[in-house]
């Protein structure tokens, strides 16, 4: 069964028709944006949060309806000049990567992370993106990456 829904998407609105069993990573799909990658399917590795009404979701999980009126904001989000923002350019900075695959989800958590602590120690950074998982074992940049950006949006 297809239904229409509308939301909007990094500021700009969308109205499109979804299946009661998608998800919201494929609606993404849909609309040309990869950066929220499914990859565990279960909501354990953070490859496909997503950003709705302010909160951290893991889009594979998230049925595509329930997004119907929400504000929905992704990695593909630019910065008005569209340059790197501090957080981004800190992951570039540091090597926070080696394949990107996970990269997305580990950008988006720092930024929640930034606004709720703007300057977290070494254990609030590993307790808050604990539920992003890096494959390749990045993750002494991943925390160089997280105090850059502390410092970057402080300065």
């Amino acid at each position: 069964m297809q239904r229409n829904i509308r939301f909007t998407l990094n500021g700009r609105p969308v109205e499109t028709q979804v299946g009661n069993h998608q998800n919201l990573v494929e609606v993404l799909q849909g609309q040309g944006l990869f950066g929220a990658r499914e990859s565990c399917s279960q909501g354990l590795c953070g490859c496909c949060t997503v950003i709705i009404n302010g909160a951290a979701v893991s889009g594979c999980l998230t049925l595509a309806p329930l997004i119907d009126g929400a504000d929905v904001r992704t990695i593909e989000e630019s910065q008005p000049d569209g340059k790197l923002d501090p957080v981004q350019q800190a992951f570039v900075e540091t090597g926070a990567f080696q394949c990107g695959f996970c990269t997305p989800g580990f950008v988006l958590m720092t930024r929640q992370l930034l606004d709720a602590h703007p300057q977290p120690t070494d254990d609030e950074i590993r307790h808050y993106l604990a539920g992003n998982l890096c494959r390749c074992a990045a993750y002494p940049e991943i925390i160089k990456a997280v105090q850059l950006a502390a410092a970057k949006c402080k300065g």
